[in-house]
């Protein structure tokens, strides 16, 4: 089978293109040649249909992800399906289960069946959980590949494969004097698999494989972080750095068999440095589409990590990362409710808005200028409605239950009734006008 990035190779333009060219205001031939070379992905499964399509890459919106799943501890899927829904609502332009508690297909398949948006999974967690469950001890290596096959046949469009974590790397992560050695869930299953089999990374050793199970369902590889820091101190440390090597070159691989693929990243870095982290990733992957979860500039925002990963996510954005994994309030704390899961995902749109406006430039104010231009006027009805939260935006507007013509902050020393008034007496016509 002919995979999208293959089919653009030939200069051919499949209609998945020409539907992201439209919505995002690009050139159709720019769109084509950068999924070519593979800076732009398209989410999808061939197996999967009537979804929203998108792009994430190189000249493209930030895109945002959402994502839900059980617990161990709190198994509730009516809850999840809520949160699919709020990400529906409030603009996600994905959404990932994490789930590791209950039973795992269901869960998937009928979150699947909720979304119309692309659709990610990490399967390594359903590989550990199953074969522990199951068989009482470690999963097989064929087991890793075989969740995975399942995982695309569901229709699953994009999937974190954590192969860049090798034998060696998680051995010398684990020996070294990192902060907080391995905080990625999917890639400690890895490291323990590894280290308690003497055996090297099944992802990393059936990369071929995987690429042709890729192939024949045209998803998308989102080559996961499992050394990302997780603490400020360990940002863009040596073992980051190595895995993100290896990723490139695993990368390189799949470009060569027309498979899409974008890079996860961290994680935990100080403002100084995610600019240098964003050039890096760019660099070594010849500008390969950048998944970053946040990145959190601080690690005392405990209850607040939504805040602080939009503050990383926006100066990300603005360097050139393509596609943000929001953070709730309940990061590192709890699995998150849906109101968290909202509350996770407008701070994450709003980080990825302000990093458009210095990527894209005028294209991506176009909304900021009108809003400004309604406030000048005092259209509060326009105001609220082109905003990112139009119910809560009337519901605080209205909040005192005081109709007056500016808003109950300043009254009659609204400055657009101080000016406008000044500005009636200079020029009768002014209304008019404007």
């Amino acid at each position: 089978m002919k995979t999208i990035m293959s089919i653009a190779r030939t200069g051919a333009i499949p209609e998945e293109l020409k539907v992201i060219a439209k919505e995002e205001g690009l050139s159709i031939n720019k769109l084509r040649e950068r999924v070519a070379l593979g800076k732009v992905v398209v989410l999808r499964n061939v197996k999967r249909r009537g979804i929203k399509i998108v792009g994430v890459g190189e000249g493209l919106r930030t895109k945002v992800n959402v994502n839900v799943g059980t617990s161990p501890s709190v198994i509730d899927l009516e809850m999840e399906i809520e949160k699919v829904r709020i990400a529906m609502e409030y603009g996600a332009d994905s959404i990932m289960d994490l789930s590791t508690g209950g039973d795992l297909d269901r869960i998937r398949r009928r979150l699947l069946k909720e979304s119309t948006l692309p659709f990610g999974t990490v399967p390594v967690y359903q590989t550990y959980i199953e074969a522990v469950k199951t068989k009482g001890s470690m999963p097989d290596e064929d087991d890793f590949i075989k969740t995975l096959e399942k995982h695309l046949k569901d229709g699953v469009d994009f999937m974190t494969i954590h192969a860049g974590i090798t034998l060696e790397l998680a051995k010398s992560t684990l020996e070294g004097n990192r902060t907080e050695y391995i905080v990625s869930r999917g890639g400690s299953i890895l490291a323990v698999w590894m280290l308690e089999n003497s055996c090297e990374n099944p992802y990393y050793s059936n990369w071929d494989y995987i690429l042709d199970l890729f192939t024949e369902y045209d998803a998308v590889i989102s080559l996961g972080d499992a050394l990302r820091p997780g603490a400020l101190a360990d940002a863009l440390d040596h073992f980051q750095i190595s895995e993100l090597i290896t990723n490139a070159k695993l990368l390189k691989r799949a470009r060569k068999r027309g498979v899409q693929v974008m890079v996860e990243g961290p994680g935990h870095v100080p403002l100084n440095k995610i600019a240098t982290d964003v050039r890096l990733m760019k660099s070594l992957t010849d500008g390969a589409p950048y998944y970053v979860l946040g990145p959190l500039v601080t690690d005392i925002s405990i209850g607040y990590d939504h805040i602080s990963s939009a503050i990383g996510a926006a100066i990300a954005a603005a360097e050139g990362a393509d596609f943000i994994c929001y953070l709730t309030p309940a990061e590192h704390l709890s699995l998150p409710n849906p109101e968290q899961v909202k509350e996770g995902l407008i701070a994450a749109r709003i980080a990825a808005h302000a990093g458009d406006i210095v990527k894209l430039g005028s294209k991506a104010m176009e909304k900021d200028l009108k809003i400004s231009m309604y406030k000048r006027r005092l259209q509060w009805d326009k105001v609220v409605n082109m905003s990112i939260d139009p119910k809560r935006a009337k519901s605080i507007h209205e909040q005192y239950g005081i109709k007056v013509p500016s808003c109950n902050m300043c009254g009659d020393l609204c400055v657009f009734l101080l000016l406008s008034k000044y500005l009636k007496n200079k020029d009768p016509n002014f209304s008019s006008k404007y």
